[in-house]
């Protein structure tokens, strides 16, 4: 039974190693990182292994580090409207298109003249491009919500519904709707941000009400 023990934790070490290889999030790299080289400490401990022990206790401070580094750096946020028509935005969609497929499969690269639409510029990259389509009483339909893979930690979408809510309210937004999410990932970051599920027409939809109700 110990020697099984043992054997798994090495096998969860192993496997920690292999996922945080393949995030694009460099915080999520981190965090998965470490807690890799923590599973090899204490696998090494088991089995007497110093080397895995001095090795991975000195990758695991590296990770610390950074860790550190970015929870204590401050990046700056932005907000820009465009018109839609511009190459930049459109190099954009078009790089960026099978990925965007996968968490609005129904979205097509035409942009209508009364659309709310905007993007948001974090150290002056592009990280998320949004687009709704106005309703009547301040609804906002969702067509386009799409944040770039290094950038999926919440915190774009924190920066759009909380700090530059009034943004969004200036514009004469009062509600958004997502009429249908079929991404699981896109799913628990909805939920996170606050919208609410709701069905209709049968179909799995998401809302968030920016003003009191």
């Amino acid at each position: 039974m110990h020697s099984f023990i043992v054997e798994a934790i090495g096998y969860l070490a192993s496997i920690f190693l292999a996922i945080s290889l393949v995030v694009n999030n460099d915080l999520k790299f981190r965090w998965i990182n470490a807690f890799g080289c923590l599973s090899f400490i204490i696998y090494g401990v088991f089995i007497n292994a110093v080397p895995i022990i001095f090795t991975n206790g000195f990758l695991l401070a590296i990770n610390i580090y950074y860790l550190i580094k970015i929870y204590r750096s401050t990046e700056d946020f932005d907000m820009i409207s465009f018109k839609g028509n511009e190459k930049l935005i459109l190099k954009f969609l078009e790089f960026y298109k099978a990925d965007i497929k996968n968490y609005f499969p129904d979205y097509t690269s035409q942009i209508e003249t009364n659309n709310l639409k905007f993007v948001v510029l974090r150290d002056l990259v592009i990280a998320n491009i949004f687009i709704g389509e106005m309703k009547t009483g301040g609804v906002v339909l969702v067509k386009l919500n799409y944040t770039v893979p290094k950038y999926r930690d919440y915190e774009v979408g924190r920066f759009i519904f909380n700090k530059k809510k009034e943004f969004l309210i200036s514009r004469g937004v009062s509600k958004l709707i997502y009429d249908e999410v079929t991404n699981n990932g896109h799913k628990k970051f909805l939920k996170v941000m606050g919208f609410k599920k709701i069905y209709v027409d049968g179909k799995e939809s998401y809302t968030k009400e920016l003003l009191p109700v």
